[in-house]
């Protein structure tokens, strides 16, 4: 058996778009995975599922109905599963996202131009 880390800042690198989560490992029922967003994203929900936002580079800001956080390099934040959420970066954020193998990353708006494939190894 091959036993190697898993370097942020390389896979980072193979992504040349934004909103295509790749993953990088699995632990359990759980994917790590890896992606580049620039812009905004749609409301949604996941009504199954927290969500969590790792910030590795850049400043992430979540907006809900009723406020907003804002996540900066080195932070996180859990989304609880549930509440409407719509992630926006007004410049290029890489980060890492925790959540349950098979969720679809635009949650209950499956069918939103954003909806990115499942499954995408890097």
């Amino acid at each position: 058996m091959e036993y190697e880390s898993i370097n942020f800042a390389a896979k980072l690198e193979k992504i040349d778009d934004h909103w295509q989560p790749r993953v990088l490992a699995e632990l359990n029922d759980y994917q790590f995975k890896i992606v580049k967003i620039l812009g905004d994203f749609v409301w949604h929900s996941h009504t199954d599922t927290d969500e969590a936002f790792i910030v590795l580079d850049g400043e992430l800001r979540i907006d809900f109905p009723d406020g907003q956080v804002t996540i900066g390099r080195g932070e996180m934040y859990v989304v609880p599963k549930g509440l409407e959420h719509k992630p926006f970066a007004e410049q290029e954020v890489k980060m890492l996202l925790v959540e349950p193998k098979g969720v679809v990353n635009t949650g209950d708006e499956e069918s939103s131009a954003r909806t990115a494939k499942n499954d995408l190894w890097i």
